[in-house]
């Protein structure tokens, strides 16, 4: 299982990309693909039409609920990487990825590389 960024989703539904590229490996290997509900909103948020949606419904087999446990981890990402704002998104994808024990997919992995000592794996 992986967990999709936001970005790395959008990205991935690009023909030609490196994330769809990316993404078709995995899919040859039997992977499975998941988001946190944050992310999921994110995507829906667009700009995107219904083909991008139903086909990133195919792609993503599980939609992950945010839980009032992921919401603790979140807020402790949140207070142990320097209390960014403009991170609480990112910080609740993370733990929502790391509460699941998945990898994450991102085209941002500069976002994501301070949650990587707290036990995210970027895939």
């Amino acid at each position: 299982m992986i967990h999709l960024d936001t970005s790395f989703l959008i990205r991935g539904l690009q023909a030609g990309s490196s994330e769809s590229e990316r993404l078709e490996a995995w899919t040859t290997a039997n992977e499975t693909f998941a988001m946190s509900s944050i992310a999921w909103t994110e995507f829906l948020c667009g700009p995107l039409d219904e083909t991008a949606v139903s086909l990133a419904t195919v792609i993503v087999d599980r939609r992950m609920d945010y839980t009032t446990e992921t919401a603790t981890l979140a807020a402790q990402l949140f207070n142990s990487t320097g209390r960014r704002r403009s991170s609480l998104a990112d910080c609740m994808i993370a733990a929502a990825a790391i509460s699941d024990g998945a990898p994450i997919a991102t085209s941002n992995p500069r976002d994501f590389a301070r949650f990587e000592r707290h036990g995210l794996e970027m895939a």
